[in-house]
């Protein structure tokens, strides 16, 4: 089992930034990869960027340019830096760890994104 905790979202303006944070704990030395999703209202939950065992990241291609996501093996924690938020960004962004074929989630934190 892996327990996820985020914290970070907020409301910000278009052209702002927000760091998102994400804690795990439990079986963390089985992770194979961690992450964010996000789900805007009425659609479907979307991968942002993933994080491998071995440091190799993945961004979708609405976010490259503007986020990036690190890690921290010392606190167990992974980091979304958000840089020139959109409106269209505006989401509930979920924290995910995988293990094998099992994936977990953090409880999700709102980013709004609006003048």
């Amino acid at each position: 089992q892996v327990q996820l905790v985020e914290s970070g979202g907020g409301l910000v303006q278009p052209g702002g930034s927000l760091r998102l944070s994400c804690a795990a704990s439990g079986s963390i030395r089985n992770i194979n990869t961690m992450g964010w999703y996000r789900q805007a209202p009425g659609k479907q939950r979307e991968l942002v960027a993933t994080i491998t065992s071995g440091d190799s990241t993945t961004y979708a291609d609405s976010v490259k340019g503007r986020f990036t996501l690190s890690r921290d093996n010392a606190k167990n924690s992974v980091y979304l830096q958000m840089n020139s938020l959109k409106p269209e960004d505006t989401a509930v962004y979920y924290c995910n760890a995988r293990i094998l074929v099992r994936y977990y989630w953090g409880q999700g934190t709102q980013v709004t994104v609006s003048s």
